[in-house]
């Protein structure tokens, strides 16, 4: 039984759309098929190809019956946007579809949906077992907010799958890794860590957020839950604030009925969620084009003299590069890299971009650059960035749609430029 209310019990599973004859064959085609068709009949809603955006708050009970029925979980209507909605509901069984998980659940961040993950599965004195490199947010959360209320942190190097058999207590609930690691491009084998943890009864949480379902699917690498900034590939455009949580259907019940419903409050609007799945329809043919680009300057930047270290699974002397060919489709956009002269030289390259936007986020049509040490990861202190790898001279690159030989133009002028 999940609480619904106050005093109240919910007893059936939180809604999703039912799926049609059309949509269980969909389930069973491609990826682009999927991100387009499913889970929506344009026969059940007057022909309209693209799906509606219901916005509302609340939804009209026939009777009183019906209405205590919903909440009892006898019936599966919607009865609050907070819990559920029909365009909500029609994003999160695409993206559960995607990412081969039996339920999806959408929140109004990638943040949202990390809180809320947390805060369901997690209880004071239990331990959390994270990997050295953390979105900074993420690392705030987990230092600055699960700390204060009794969960213990623990940080290791998970690229090293045999550091975590000898990391796991009797009260380790959860493993929480990104892969790639943002900024550094660290990647995790998410099978090894996966059967560890799983073998103690340890459930893994995935961000996926740098590769998309596209690229990589971490359930079926091992993962019991994978997370997404959805404000990134998934919507593309840069629009949007938005995150996912895909799993099972109990576990994405629980998530939704306490951290989302009761702990957040993170709710995604109905009409961010019809932008988003407008942005799936073209998932997959971003993706590429954005994996051409990078793959791309990141071979031009290992050829210049002026660059220190280039990070970036595609380049075959990366040490990742094989386990990126186990476990993703491929390389994926997001590129790390370090100048001789370190942090000033940085911003001489950043600032002679012309191209390239100075702005954080990633995933965007447009290509962008930071500075993770004094932007997205400055939440991290001096020695908290060292240990976590990610040096002060850090350049992240996140490579958009725009002409390859334009992009790779701009790179050069901007590091001819820092010599004069």
């Amino acid at each position: 039984m999940q609480t619904i209310g106050h005093g109240e019990e919910y007893s059936g599973s939180i809604i999703n759309p039912p799926i049609s004859a059309m949509s269980a064959h969909i389930h069973k085609a491609g990826f682009s098929t999927r991100a387009i068709h499913y889970g929506y009949n344009p026969q059940d809603h007057q022909g309209a190809l693209s799906p509606p955006i219901f916005q509302t708050s609340t939804f009209a009970f026939p009777t009183a019956e019906y209405g205590a029925a919903c909440f009892a979980g006898e019936e599966s209507g919607h009865f609050y946007t907070r819990i559920s909605n029909p365009t909500l509901a029609l994003l999160e069984a695409r993206l559960a579809a995607l990412e081969n998980a039996e339920a999806a659940v959408v929140f109004g961040s990638g943040m949202g949906a990390i809180s809320a993950t947390c805060w369901t599965l997690l209880e004071p004195g239990d331990e959390l077992i994270a990997d050295l490199t953390l979105y900074g947010c993420t690392h705030a959360l987990f230092e600055h907010g699960l700390k204060k209320f009794g969960i213990k942190i623990t940080s290791i190097d998970l690229t090293n799958p045999s550091a975590l058999e000898a990391a796991i207590g009797p009260r380790t609930r959860m493993v929480y890794f990104e892969t790639p690691a943002n900024p550094n491009m660290r990647l995790i084998d998410i099978a090894a860590v996966g059967e560890i943890a799983h073998r103690h009864g340890v459930t893994v949480v995935v961000d996926s957020t740098y590769c998309s379902p596209y690229l990589q699917q971490p359930l079926l690498l091992g993962a019991d839950i994978v997370v997404h900034s959805a404000t990134k590939y998934i919507n593309g455009h840069g629009d949007v604030t938005a995150g996912v949580v895909a799993t099972s259907a109990e576990l994405a019940a629980g998530i939704r009925l306490k951290g989302l419903k009761d702990f957040t409050g993170a709710v995604l609007s109905p009409g961010d969620a019809h932008l988003i799945l407008r942005g799936l329809k073209t998932l997959a043919v971003r993706m590429d084009r954005h994996c051409d680009n990078a793959e791309a300057v990141a071979v031009r930047l290992a050829e210049h003299p002026a660059v220190r270290q280039v990070y970036y699974p595609g380049l075959e002397g990366d040490p990742y590069h094989a386990l990126s060919r186990r476990q993703m489709r491929r390389f994926g956009a997001m590129i790390a890299f370090e100048l001789h002269g370190g942090i000033e030289a940085g911003r001489r390259f950043i600032n002679a971009l012309n191209i390239f936007t100075r702005a954080v986020s990633l995933g965007d049509t447009e290509s962008l650059v930071q500075h993770p040490a004094s932007m997205t990861h400055s939440t991290y202190t001096a020695e908290e960035r060292k240990r976590a790898m990610i040096a002060d001279g850090l350049v992240r690159l996140s490579i958009g749609l725009e002409d390859r030989d334009d992009l790779l133009n701009d790179i050069e002028d901007a590091l001819s430029a820092m010599g004069r």
